[in-house]
């Protein structure tokens, strides 16, 4: 990592990332999951996953029934990926493509702050100034501090916040007011996801966002009445099949959509590209995150972060 990074449940210097491959008559698809301990994830067990489906996948397992043979999570996302990239390439066409959807165009990413004292988040802020939309790592008690401090240091970006899941529901009438005095847009899973009714039905002056709470399509029917938007991570849904599903059926339910990601490299983020067409806010900083990124990587003017090239992914 490019430094600590911080947010509610602890911090850390690096991130653990597994690359998949599959090789088929001298062309190799390639993608990048971030397992997640929030979610039982590990390295070990990852790894585990997608070593389980290894002889289906020598048997030219579909994508389709890679969406039965494992669980949403990091390892079908791997896998899931690394089948679109490799169809893309026997296929001479690029991922979006193959998809059926528009070529995505260059997006402004949010960049994270990371948690930290309200003197250190208003310096960092100072740094951020001129990008024009931050993400700020909250956690709950001193909340208002350091968003104040961050908007005293970055008076004219807009600003999002993440609690992952750190404050308690008696903060939420005290809380939510006062961000959006600051100018705050939206709120990312304020509650723990199994506290979460404490938002049904309740009318808020902010998006409040599902992200802990949000990983398929299966979880849309709990959501509804709770949260305003989801936030897709293509490591929390198990790939890209599932995502341009989700995005889909979530839009037609009314939700607005934010596409995130795991702290990875470029080769994670490239194909949650394709899902920017349908999301509102796009949060695609990972790299930007990390001491150094894969080469080829994407490009990042600032925070505008564009397509990727086929050398990279797609």
């Amino acid at each position: 990592m490019r430094g600590t990074f911080r947010i509610s449940r602890g911090a850390r210097t690096e991130t653990p990332t597994i690359v998949a491959e599959i090789e088929e008559a001298g062309e190799v698809g390639t993608a990048e999951c971030v397992p997640y301990p929030r979610y039982g994830e590990s390295h070990e067990s990852v790894t585990a996953e997608i070593e389980s489906v290894r002889a289906a996948i020598e048997g030219r397992l579909s994508r389709a029934a890679l969406q039965d043979a494992l669980p949403a999570g990091a390892a079908r996302n791997a896998l899931d990926c690394a089948l679109w990239d490799l169809e893309a390439k026997q296929s001479g066409k690029r991922a979006w493509e193959v998809a059926g959807i528009e070529p995505p165009p260059p997006v402004t990413s949010a960049m994270t702050l990371s948690l930290d004292t309200p003197e250190s988040m208003a310096e960092a802020a100072r740094a951020a100034a001129h990008l024009p939309l931050l993400k700020l790592k909250v956690t709950g008690e001193g909340d208002l501090e350091r968003v104040t401090a961050v908007r005293d240091g970055a008076p004219n970006s807009r600003l999002i916040v993440d609690a992952n899941e750190g404050w308690r529901p008696e903060m939420l009438d005290s809380l939510l007011p006062a961000l959006v005095e600051l100018g705050v847009e939206m709120v990312e899973q304020p509650l723990p996801a199994e506290s979460d009714d404490a938002l049904l039905g309740r009318e808020f002056a902010i998006p409040v966002c599902a992200d802990e709470a949000c990983h398929t399509r299966a979880d849309l029917d709990r959501l509804q009445g709770r949260y305003s938007m989801i936030n897709v991570k293509l490591d929390k849904c198990g790939g890209l099949s599932e995502a341009l599903a989700l995005v889909r059926e979530a839009r037609a339910r009314g939700f607005r959509v934010m596409v995130g990601c795991m702290v990875g490299s470029s080769l994670a983020m490239a194909p949650a590209m394709l899902l920017t067409p349908f999301a509102d806010y796009v949060d695609l900083d990972g790299p930007l995150l990390l001491a150094r990124d894969c080469e080829p990587g994407l490009r990042y003017d600032g925070t505008t972060v564009h397509p990727p090239e086929a050398g990279l992914w797609g």
